[in-house]
């Protein structure tokens, strides 16, 4: 059988990552010296596209990932955890990558790529003490905040859960303060 056949196969004719049965392709997971069936997928052609051109990703058509991260294949497990890295702006995402487990060969694999395209130039977040936040960090407040536009106010001592960042600008990050998501000061913040 050929390299498609199998796929077609193991995909049950569809795409491994949304579930679209058309105009379906063969992606072949990077870094690859030759495609097998082990470091191949089967996409449709949206997300083939959106695999190989980062301008053209459409964030909400990724939500996909939510079933198919859940994967047995390897090299859907490493497409899940680089997109879910690649869209961690966008706050959803870093619940799923919370929960994604990858064995360690795996994971080795999912992060080959990763670490090159990593910004020279990245915004690094820092709290009060200029210790480093990362996306999904867990904060304290360390002042009384008033929040504009509404009349509450954020106590300081109040714990602040699987923070978001502000991709550009190092100063912010964002958080859910008694229900309602809030854009917090990293000057008046201290991880935990």
């Amino acid at each position: 059988m050929s390299l498609e056949q199998d796929l077609m196969q193991r995909a049950e004719s569809k795409c491994e990552l949304c579930g679209s049965k058309d105009q379906l392709e063969i992606y072949e997971v990077p870094p690859v010296a030759q495609a097998s069936l082990e470091n191949a997928v089967l996409t449709c052609k949206t997300c083939y596209d959106q695999l190989n051109n980062s301008d053209q990703i459409e964030s909400n058509h990724w939500r996909c990932l939510n079933d198919s991260m859940w994967s047995q294949v390897p090299a859907v497990q490493v497409i899940a955890y680089r997109m879910l890295h690649q869209l961690i702006d966008e706050g959803w995402p870093q619940d799923l990558i919370d929960m994604l487990y990858l064995e360690e060969q795996t994971l080795a694999w999912a992060k080959t790529t990763l670490e090159e395209e990593k910004p020279v130039d990245q915004v690094i977040h820092r709290d009060s003490n200029g210790v480093e936040i990362n996306a999904g960090d867990n904060i304290v407040l360390i002042k009384d905040l008033p929040v504009k536009g509404s009349s509450l106010v954020a106590k300081r001592g109040t714990a602040v859960r699987r923070v978001s960042l502000v991709h550009d600008n190092e100063e912010q990050v964002e958080g859910r303060v008694e229900g309602q998501q809030i854009v917090i000061l990293t000057k008046f913040v201290k991880k935990i």
